[in-house]
């Protein structure tokens, strides 16, 4: 729990106006906005560095997204720039062409995990092509924070990837304090995540809630062995989003 969560919030806005100032000071900045809490802190947060003007909320929903009314409320609620893109047309697209390519070489055929992970690689790419679209250049916001980061809960060049992490070292019950201070409506910060596909909210899918995990990631407390064993599991997994490429060391 964070002990002075207006001061962390002011805390970040400085951050972000100072990554800015020297990576980008005309830059707009550019984040996807899904609705959900930590896009929706991670916008407000911007809005409030760098005014609300500097600031381009992107909705990619994938065909038709019963919850898109959720991103409409938040970016009127900020008023910001926003941008819609479809990502459908890609998606069926590319993946019928890889499915292709795999038939044709006799590998099968795209699997669901490489079903669920197309759509955040296309949204990235999609952010990517909006930022060098703007006539000042923009800088993505990446929106994981702490708790998704612990577990790999994230597309690895996906959501995962950005230019800069306002919430990574933030756990989800901080990141829900910080929204709380900013005024975002409750029902937007305190709304179930979902990757949009499965079916399953986030916390059904890892088996276990993101208060047990931040309470372990804190603590190092679990009192359920087999759920202490399932997070340890997933965070060795998973290290491998967080790290650099390895390159080869060659000496000269």
């Amino acid at each position: 729990m964070l002990h002075n969560p207006v001061q962390t919030k002011n805390d970040i806005v400085q951050w972000i106006r100072d990554y800015f100032k020297e990576n980008g000071p005309s830059c707009d900045a550019v984040v996807g906005v899904s609705g959900g809490k930590d896009s929706s802190v991670t916008a407000a947060l911007l809005a409030e560095a760098l005014g609300k003007d500097r600031v381009i909320g992107v909705m990619m929903p994938n065909g038709i997204q019963s919850d898109i009314g959720d991103s409409q409320e938040i970016i009127k609620l900020l008023g910001i720039r926003s941008v819609t893109v479809n990502i459908a047309d890609g998606m069926n697209g590319l993946s019928g062409a890889v499915n292709q390519g795999l038939k044709e070489a006799k590998m099968g055929e795209l699997s669901r995990d490489s079903m669920i992970n197309m759509p955040p690689r296309l949204r990235m790419s999609t952010l990517y092509a909006i930022a060098q679209a703007l006539p000042n250049g923009g800088r993505v916001a990446n929106t994981c924070n702490r708790s998704e980061d612990y577990i790999g809960y994230s597309t690895k060049f996906g959501d995962a990837a950005g230019d800069f992490s306002p919430l990574a070292n933030l756990l989800v019950h901080e990141v829900l304090q910080i929204g709380e201070v900013l005024g975002i409506p409750e029902k937007l910060i305190k709304k179930a995540p979902s990757d949009g596909l499965s079916g399953m909210t986030d916390e059904d899918k890892i088996g276990f809630t993101y208060a047990v995990l931040d309470h372990y990631v804190l603590t190092g407390e679990c009192e359920d062995q087999t759920t202490r064993e399932r997070i340890d599991r997933m965070h060795r997994l998973n290290l491998h989003k967080l790290q650099l490429m390895p390159s080869f060391p060659l000496n000269r």
